[in-house]
């Protein structure tokens, strides 16, 4: 029989190392071939590592948490190994154990008539009570001490205080929070936060569903193509803010795509799949695209180019979304797009009457180095003129 070494492979990307998330199999287990054996988290994604042969594992190579560098040892193999069958475990050879001593008056007590009468009556086992008497006789006195003790209500139990527990940063936890002290440290951030009027983003958004749904689709469109076409159109009247800052060469790079990254929540943290050619898609395939992004970021099904490349995130902050919020930029991103929920508010009009209209926050963050506090409002507020009037990009009059 031979032995397999199985190594990190080369996952490519620039990926020099990943963490080991999470043991599959143990030393000792049988192994088919094409099985994962260990999810590895790189700064991309969480993979699990299949087995090339079938075997028996003979070792593993690294803790849960610990980093391992491409091509060093992971699991140890041998293989086309049939082991033979469990032996059972060895009876025990440990001496019996004396069988306790039972209730009673033994001979071995020494005590008086009257009190072994007075433990019968109160059910008292003699044995159990040390005498004080000449040659550890029993007394009455101390048989009374122990019909005491009897009958005294034993104490409640003293309530264990809350124990601390330690939770270890792994896996996609551990790679956002050195991905956001990155951000914060490298870029100084500001935030700029204004409020849009979206009752007519609310009554487009409900025409387009409803003409979906008379034409048999299933999809339903949520407010995100909406803005992801805003957004597009934004960027390219201001495209310093469709880029990304080249940290070593002190350099803008603007990009010539429009990939929008867009955060979603997952069990184990936040991750942003990346939209590519967000500025090619229709309003029904940009859905279709945030959706299926979305749920492979949650059944952790997300391919590497999905993980890369973006040039402006999107972060939805949903029905918990507060007032506002002060998002981190997607570094190396130089700007982030933080959407909070719709809520009906009265407000004055232009022709200064109460009405009752959608309300929505958006919070941008913007890298200082490299957009100044005027750009980032004039950006924020050519989104919210799109937004506000969505006809414009059905019409493509941007």
């Amino acid at each position: 029989m031979s032995t397999f070494e199985l190594t990190l492979p080369d996952i490519g990307e620039g990926v020099v190392e990943g963490e080991i998330v999470k043991w599959l199999v143990r030393e000792g287990d049988q192994v088919a071939e094409d099985q994962p054996l260990v999810e590895v988290m790189t700064d991309k994604a969480t993979v699990a590592i299949p087995s090339p042969k079938a075997g028996r594992v003979i070792a593993t190579h690294g803790k849960e948490g610990e980093i391992a560098k491409v091509h060093s040892a992971l699991v140890t193999l041998e293989v086309a190994f049939e082991g033979p069958p469990p032996r059972p475990p060895a009876p025990s050879s440990a001496p019996p154990q004396p069988e306790a001593p039972g209730n009673g008056q033994g001979a071995k007590v020494l005590a008086t008539p009257v009190t072994r009468r007075m433990a019968r009556e109160h059910g008292i086992d003699l044995a159990g009570v040390p005498g004080t008497g000449p040659m550890g006789r029993v007394t009455k006195a101390d048989l009374m001490g122990a019909i005491g003790r009897a009958a005294r209500p034993a104490a409640p139990p003293i309530a264990e205080a809350p124990q601390d527990r330690r939770v270890p940063l792994r896996g996609l936890r551990r790679r956002i929070a050195e991905k956001m002290v990155r951000a914060k440290q490298s870029a100084p951030h500001f935030t700029f936060v204004e409020e849009l009027d979206a009752t007519e983003l609310v009554r487009a958004r409900d025409r387009v569903n409803q003409a979906l749904e008379a034409a048999g689709e299933a999809h339903r469109l949520s407010y995100l193509p909406f803005i992801c076409k805003a957004l597009v159109a934004a960027l390219r009247k201001y495209p310093e803010l469709n880029a990304n800052f080249d940290e070593a060469a002190q350099e803008l790079v603007v990009r010539g795509e429009y990939n929008l990254g867009i955060a979603v929540a997952t069990e184990e943290g936040l991750v942003v799949p990346v939209l590519h050619g967000a500025d090619r898609l229709s309003l029904r395939r940009l859905g279709e695209e945030i959706t299926r992004l979305a749920g492979s970021a949650k059944e952790r099904r997300l391919r590497l180019e999905e993980l890369s490349g973006g040039t402006f995130t999107i972060t939805s902050l949903g029905q918990q979304g507060g007032l506002f919020a002060t998002p981190i930029i997607n570094h190396p991103e130089v700007a982030i797009l933080g959407v909070h929920r719709i809520r009906k508010r009265p407000v004055v009009t232009e022709g200064d009457q109460i009405a009752v209209r959608q309300m929505m926050v958006l919070s941008l963050s913007f890298d200082h180095r490299v957009i100044d506090g005027a750009k980032g409002a004039a950006f924020t507020y050519e989104l919210i003129r799109l937004l506000e009037c969505p006809e414009a990009l059905f019409l493509e009059l941007t």
